[in-house]
């Protein structure tokens, strides 16, 4: 039996339609202001608790043989979580980090995850460490919806940069796949995976692919990074609650590439191209 943690989430809700697919038995660990419609839908258990409140970890564990940790490590849980799946003897463990680890940048949260990967590893259970890329798949997304919204209202898109840094989104089904196959797949223990799209593309590509799935000709505006970073700067002092700041340009010209090499190998990961996810995202709104 598995413990799902975030199975509300934008990825868990995929997660945990693939584990009840594939006949596992779960038990989903949710706060009690979580929407519980398709956790109720698929007749699936679950429990209320709270990842900061380590004895509601440690009972959701009981009787329990595996967790599969879909809520972010970026909010400093690991500790509890480790330390629960320890108490309880519940060694089989899947964690979901993120390729945003390997920026040359120090958002807030780079160092909580870092820390959380090396607790994972310097402890006793038999995890696996799975880290996507930039997630997209539905409405739902925090990504490429907004990216679709904006192009449906209008035809002319000012970018930040050149547009040629590059991306490799990956589709949320696609993650979701990957993350039940490393559960299934011993091979998988001690071992961390990026998890990508299906190639490499500039942002440009991404534009043009988005535009052509919604039948439209989008017209770029590349805007100097330097000269976008300095009126970003500027403001950013003339409001307390900036709807995009500077550190956003230097992140979005930043190169996100991540070879899927490894869990192609050891868990038969072959993701759809970016043409037909983003056409699929579209279908599914």
């Amino acid at each position: 039996m598995i413990l799902l943690t975030g199975a509300t989430g934008f990825l868990g809700e995929f997660v945990l339609e693939e584990l009840v697919q594939k006949g596992h038995e779960v038990t989903c660990f949710v706060r009690k202001t979580s929407n519980l419609e398709k956790i109720k839908r698929l007749n699936v258990n679950y429990v209320y608790g709270e990842l900061d409140d380590y004895k509601s970890i440690c009972d959701a564990l009981k009787g329990k043989e595996a967790l599969i940790n879909i809520a972010s490590l970026g909010f400093g849980h690991a500790p509890n979580i480790i330390n629960a799946c320890e108490k309880m003897g519940v060694k089989r463990s899947i964690f979901v980090s993120t390729t945003g680890i390997f920026t040359k940048l120090n958002p807030d949260s780079k160092g909580i995850r870092l820390a959380a990967e090396k607790l994972i590893k310097e402890s006793g259970l038999d995890y696996t460490i799975i880290r996507p890329t930039m997630i997209y798949g539905t409405p739902k997304d925090r990504n490429m919806w907004r990216l679709v919204k904006y192009l449906k209202r209008l035809p002319v898109l000012p970018i930040l940069g050149t547009g040629t840094y590059l991306q490799q989104p990956v589709y949320v089904k696609d993650l979701a796949n990957a993350i039940v196959s490393a559960y299934e797949n011993k091979v998988s223990i001690k071992k961390a995976y990026n998890i990508s799209g299906a190639k490499p593309l500039t942002y440009n590509d991404v534009i043009d692919a988005t535009g052509k799935a919604l039948g439209k000709k989008v017209v770029k505006i590349h805007i100097p990074m330097k000269l976008s970073y300095n009126l970003l700067k500027m403001y950013e002092k003339t409001t307390n609650k900036p709807k995009l700041k500077a550190e956003q340009v230097l992140r979005l010209n930043e190169n996100k590439d991540f070879s899927f090499e490894d869990a192609k190998q050891d868990l038969g990961y072959y993701p759809l191209s970016f043409e037909e996810g983003i056409k699929r995202e579209i279908e599914y709104s």
